[in-house]
């Protein structure tokens, strides 16, 4: 099995690290950056970063479409923090680009500033114990509509959906040990 890590911006090694920490070799493991990449994983992870220039690259170069066709035929897609933003029907207080993916709508840097950055546990549906959630200028979905669920959330606020194979959260478990959320998008 071969799983893309979409490499344009943001912490992706840190995503690739934890797919081998989860007992998987180097050759499992392809940098995404257009759709003929795309085309040789299975699954793949939008890692962090700045969404709207992500969103204007996948445009740019493909990408963007390319990731939706496959979510349609079924790939597995898991977005982090930002990878979330990209995945969401629509941003809050925005017009830009997403993938439309999610029936969700989202918040961008709801939490603060860089400077409000935190780290605290999260309950994540489906693990016995709570995760460790990094919160870097970290969305919240607003709304869920079916069939996303809500599957994780945080003072209240939901910060992690699931719809089918495709994944939200709005925490940055890569930055971690902990590869249980990992572990668990390498089985759908």
């Amino acid at each position: 099995m071969h799983v893309g890590v979409v490499a344009i911006q943001g912490d992706f090694e840190k995503h690739a690290a934890a797919i081998l920490a989860c007992g998987y070799d180097n050759t499992t493991i392809v940098e995404i950056r257009t759709s003929e990449e795309l085309a040789h994983v299975e699954r793949a992870i939008i890692p962090g970063g700045e969404s709207t220039t992500v969103g204007l690259l996948m445009q740019r170069y493909g990408l963007g479409d390319a990731l939706k066709k496959a979510a349609s035929e079924g790939m597995p897609l898991w977005g982090t923090c930002m990878g979330m933003i990209m995945m969401a029907k629509s941003v809050i207080g925005r017009h830009q680009y997403t993938l439309e993916l999610l029936e969700i709508e989202v918040a961008r840097n709801a939490f603060g500033a860089q400077v409000h950055s935190f780290e605290d546990e999260v309950t994540v549906e489906g693990l016995d114990q709570p995760v460790l959630g990094v919160f870097i200028r970290a969305p919240i979905v607003t709304s869920v509509t079916a069939p996303a669920q809500t599957i994780a959330k945080y003072d209240g606020k939901i910060v992690g959906v699931r719809q089918g194979k495709l994944i939200g959260t709005s925490f940055h478990p890569e930055l971690t040990d902990d590869i249980r959320l990992h572990r668990f998008f390498m089985t759908l």
